[in-house]
């Protein structure tokens, strides 16, 4: 079994179902010679099936409401409130997503880069809403190569009182290396994804993958 296999069998890791819609999206973000405008559209596209995704996993509770006809309809509400963590930069480009689908919803923001001097990551900014301990946690970066950030990410909302099982990570494509080993490290967080890749390489980047996700998007490639 490839880990990529291994992954995708992993019960804590979710795909979203691989239809023609979805591989069509993929295929065209991931081409080297899409324009940046198609880049942006489609990518919003997945964003957007990936937080609508990520809000199944979430707990309801039953509730009736009465419909125009007067009658009654067995339903169900969001048992909790959410709130959106970025992971600045490339995560910031899946907060409107988040927001066309949860309205007024608060989005907090994390930036962590690799310390030159350690090679490790470090946080350098962080700003979550007051309360995100009361919350449940969408936490957005597109791309999930080795985990490192994700993992230092995750461990500032533990440390801000998150609840582990509360934490909920968006991404668009994952290296099975990173996901098993953010799955490992924290045994109740979930990861929802479009797709898993091959691997990585040896400057970790994702392969086939489709590039720097961020300079693509907010157009300051090279």
């Amino acid at each position: 079994m490839t880990l990529s296999e291994e992954a995708a069998k992993h019960p804590r890791l979710h795909l979203l179902p691989q239809t023609h819609q979805l591989k069509g999206l993929m295929t065209i973000i991931r081409d080297a010679n899409t324009e940046r405008g198609d880049f942006v559209f489609y990518s919003d596209r997945v964003i957007r099936l990936l937080v609508e995704e990520g809000l199944n996993y979430l707990p309801v509770v039953d509730k009736e409401v009465i419909t125009p006809t007067g009658l009654p309809f067995q339903g169900v509400a969001f048992e909790g409130r959410i709130c959106g963590v970025s992971i600045m930069r490339a995560g910031e480009s899946m907060e409107q997503g988040l927001r066309e689908v949860c309205t007024s919803v608060r989005i907090g923001k994390v930036l962590i880069q690799r310390d030159e001097r350690t090679a490790l990551p470090k946080l350098y900014y962080s700003k979550l809403p007051k309360d995100i301990s009361d919350r449940w946690v969408l936490l957005l970066d597109p791309m999930l190569a080795t985990g490192g950030s994700a993992v230092k990410c995750i461990e500032v909302l533990l440390e801000a009182g998150v609840k582990e099982e509360r934490i909920l990570f968006i991404n668009l494509i994952c290296a099975p290396e990173g996901a098993l080993a953010m799955l490992e490290k924290f045994k109740s967080i979930q990861i929802i994804t479009a797709e898993i890749d091959e691997s990585i390489d040896d400057r970790k980047f994702i392969l086939p993958g489709l590039g720097d996700f961020g300079d693509r998007y907010f157009g300051t490639e090279d």
